[in-house]
């Protein structure tokens, strides 16, 4: 990037923050009843709004298809009612959940007489670094309002139009609740320098949470002066365990893998015990052949695999037991049992999500605890692992990092806990 658009972009940038910063203090203190009026108010535009909206979204559309984009990465950018309408419920369902801002937990007397507990608090300012998807825009716009924080969000380029109306429809909620406008803001720019100097102003930006491609996360974390929320693959498993329901996962795999090809909690790997592969593998296989689903197969798999007509097979490397397809493409391996499932699940999964089907207790729970992912699903879906889906309102983003937040980040996830004490003129010896 060169010296004039670095400089170019410092100052505009250096006032996002500056309003940011000042909206992060009253959006601190807003009640619980203003928060909630917004995000209502916000639920009510978006429904209002949807055909403008659409029109917007088209122009969106129309560049990245003749830009050439790949299918899944112009699927990501819709904005279709049933999208739109899912944004509005996301907002309401916020609304009406607990506020958890100032809330004390774990409070405790001391033998000197002091009370200690912790407050749950406002992380003050984020940035928000999004590729694709402009519903981001409405799901990290409504947590930072409910969370009581202020943002900035840099959405990609492909979908500037649509993040520009969603933008002014949240300012729009904001100000006639009686908030700040700038405790949400968009970088109006696609300059991808923009990125650059949000990640470099710690005085204004408390955390950064980027949401993107592999590419993206890594420059971030590579280049950020502060604190980074991130994930980078979202190469997860489901793993059908001997003995297990064939019917049950034959239903659970094909959903995980098929409906939806594009997002991060899609399964990229199918493990399969070889106590039950000889049944279920066939069965799978009919289904992934009928939906075109090229599998890439260890040796075993692949001759059970070949009796199925029209099987898209293939070999599979090493580097595809790491790789996150986004894509009709499946890794499939059989192992012995658990234990392999395992170990091959923490040593080339991204971390993310993971499932078992068993009948077996003791080896749900051996995985559940063993699996060392964000999140750890038992007899159901891999795509279940998103903030929506797991009550939380909305979903930030999720992280595969080990500390403060980790899985669907949500409300809790944008705040912060500090100490606090409570005496009676106590003094220490």
């Amino acid at each position: 990037m060169n010296a004039n658009s670095q400089t170019s972009l410092q100052t505009p940038m250096q006032t996002l923050g500056q309003q940011a910063k000042v909206a992060s203090a009253a959006m601190a203190k807003a009640s619980t009843a203003t928060k909630n009026s917004a995000l209502k108010r916000l639920a009510a535009l978006l429904r209002e709004s949807t055909e403008a909206l659409q029109i917007d979204n088209a122009k969106d559309l129309a560049r990245a298809q003749a830009a050439g984009l790949d299918a899944p990465m112009v699927d990501r950018l819709r904005l279709t009612p049933q999208i739109l309408a899912t944004c509005a419920e996301g907002c309401e369902q916020l609304a009406a959940m607990p506020d958890v801002i100032g809330e004390i937990l774990g409070m405790k007397q001391q033998p000197s007489g002091i009370r200690v507990g912790q407050m749950r608090v406002p992380l003050g300012v984020f940035g928000m670094i999004f590729e694709s998807r402009p519903n981001v825009t409405i799901e990290a716009a409504s947590l930072s309002i409910k969370s009581g924080n202020a943002c900035i969000l840099r959405g990609g380029s492909e979908a500037i139009d649509s993040n520009k109306a969603l933008a002014l429809l949240v300012q729009q909620a904001l100000q006639e609740s009686g908030l700040p406008a700038h405790a949400v803001q968009l970088v109006q720019t696609t300059d991808r320098e923009a990125v650059g100097q949000l990640i470099a102003m710690p005085e204004y930006v408390d955390v950064i949470i980027p949401r993107g491609g592999k590419g993206l996360i890594e420059r971030v974390s590579r280049e950020a002066k502060v604190p980074v929320i991130k994930h980078l693959d979202g190469n997860c498993h489901t793993y059908v365990d001997d003995p297990c329901d064939v019917a049950m996962a034959v239903k659970v795999a094909d959903n995980a893998k098929t409906q939806k090809y594009s997002p991060c909690n899609a399964s990229e790997g199918l493990l399969v015990a070889k106590g039950v592969a000889a049944e279920f593998l066939p069965l799978i296989g009919k289904v992934y052949a009928e939906k075109g689903v090229e599998m890439r197969c260890c040796p075993k798999a692949k001759v059970i695999l070949s009796q199925v007509a029209g099987a898209k097979l293939n070999d599979a490397t090493e580097q595809d037991w790491f790789e996150e397809y986004l894509a009709p493409i499946i890794s499939i391996k059989v192992v012995e049992g658990l234990d392999q499932a395992i170990a091959h699940i923490n040593h080339y999964s991204s971390h993310h999500t993971d499932a078992i089907l068993t009948r077996n207790h003791m080896h749900a729970q051996r995985f559940l605890r063993e699996v060392d992912s964000a999140s750890v699903l038992v007899n159901a879906s891999t795509r279940f692992a998103d903030g929506f889906e797991f009550g939380l309102g909305a979903e930030i983003g999720i992280s595969t990092d080990k500390f403060h937040a980790r899985g669907p980040v949500g409300i809790e996830g944008l705040t912060s806990l500090k100490y606090v004490v409570l005496g009676d003129g106590e003094v220490r010896n």
